[in-house]
């Protein structure tokens, strides 16, 4: 699977949600696309990732 380009090793039977965590992402602040598709935030719990998926996540950044 990649993440942002990056090749990634992949539990089988992982949540899109344990990879986030996993991965160090705070999931109140992304945004996440699954294969081309934004995933809603109530999804990613039951949302279970494989190691074809492509994810692009994206990082709120507040400022003013």
């Amino acid at each position: 699977m990649t993440v942002n380009g990056v090749k990634k090793e992949v539990s089988a039977q992982m949540s899109l949600l344990d990879l986030l965590q996993q991965e160090g992402f705070l999931t109140e602040r992304i945004a996440v696309e699954r294969n081309g598709q934004i995933v809603p935030r109530s999804a990613y719990e039951s949302t279970m990732i494989s190691p074809s998926d492509k994810l692009e996540v994206v990082s709120f950044v507040g400022g003013g």
